[in-house]
């Protein structure tokens, strides 16, 4: 991994949409360091790789992807529909949004700051819809869905790619620690189990639900596991949901386990495509 201390300025609900705006200075470095992590992940490639199959973007076409974080997807939109089309990057996070624009210069790809349910575009006006990792942080996902449906055109495409939260498994750990350890993240998730209702809220929005549903587990490298175990830690002790020395012992455990090659967790991430 690459040096951990750009993780600093994050805490354990910095993606969480209501904390955009007052993290946007202090956490951007980590931010990237978690995104650009996550999108070299196996299972992350994967999901990404069958959403772009997926969704088809064809030259001319608008596309759009809703929380594109550092803009990776949003270029591979833009070389899909090319000079004739429009790819779109809707991020909130200023910081972000400005990695973007750096790391997309002369690629066609634009970003703008919007919210997930409040789109900038006028009704029946997109031809496809990407959005990853992005529901487990709304409030109101649903409306998010029926945003997604309102600016579709006829024929349009969506997917929504997100984790279930549920589904997460770790080793090593006393298991009444790791429950409770995950029960407080859990608590203080907008939508802990967002992939488990994606296929409900796509039909209740009017979307054609496909039938093959894709899923796969993302697996973080063991290093990361012990940094982001223990900002999770951090926030659990002091809010009382574990004790000091059962956060040390976990610490400990997953420590001896990294170095014997058997520190694992994995949670599975459910990607969903919808036709208008």
């Amino acid at each position: 991994m690459a040096d951990t201390d750009a993780l600093a300025g994050l805490t354990a609900t910095s993606f969480h949409r209501g904390n955009v705006a007052a993290d946007a200075a202090a956490d951007t470095a980590g931010q990237v360091f978690v995104l650009d992590m996550q999108e070299s992940l196996p299972g992350v490639i994967r999901l990404r790789d069958w959403a772009l199959a997926a969704l088809a973007p064809q030259p001319g076409e608008t596309a759009v992807d809703v929380g594109s974080g550092t803009g990776a997807e949003v270029r591979r939109l833009a070389a899909a529909v090319g000079e004739s089309g429009r790819a779109v990057g809707i991020e909130p996070h200023a910081g972000l949004r400005a990695v973007a624009e750096e790391r997309s210069a002369g690629t066609g790809a634009t970003f703008v700051d919007a919210e997930a349910t409040a789109l900038p575009f006028e009704d029946a006006s997109v031809d496809v819809i990407r959005c990853e990792r992005v529901f487990q942080h709304l409030t109101d996902p649903a409306g998010a869905v029926r945003e997604f449906a309102r600016v579709l055109r006829p024929g349009g495409r969506v997917v929504v790619i997100d984790s279930d939260w549920g589904t997460a498994v770790q080793t090593p750990g006393d298991p009444d620690v790791v429950r409770r350890l995950a029960d407080f993240r859990d608590a203080r998730s907008p939508n802990p189990h967002a992939g488990r209702h994606l296929p409900g809220q796509f039909a209740r929005a009017g979307l054609t639900v496909d039938p093959d549903i894709a899923a796969t587990a993302v697996i973080p490298p063991t290093g990361a596991l012990l940094v982001l175990v223990g900002k999770t830690l951090e926030e659990a002790v002091g809010a009382g949901a574990v004790t000091q020395a059962e956060g040390d012992a976990l610490l400990a455990d997953i420590r001896t386990a990294q170095e014997a090659g058997e520190a694992f967790m994995a949670v599975t991430m459910f990607a969903v495509l919808g036709r208008r």
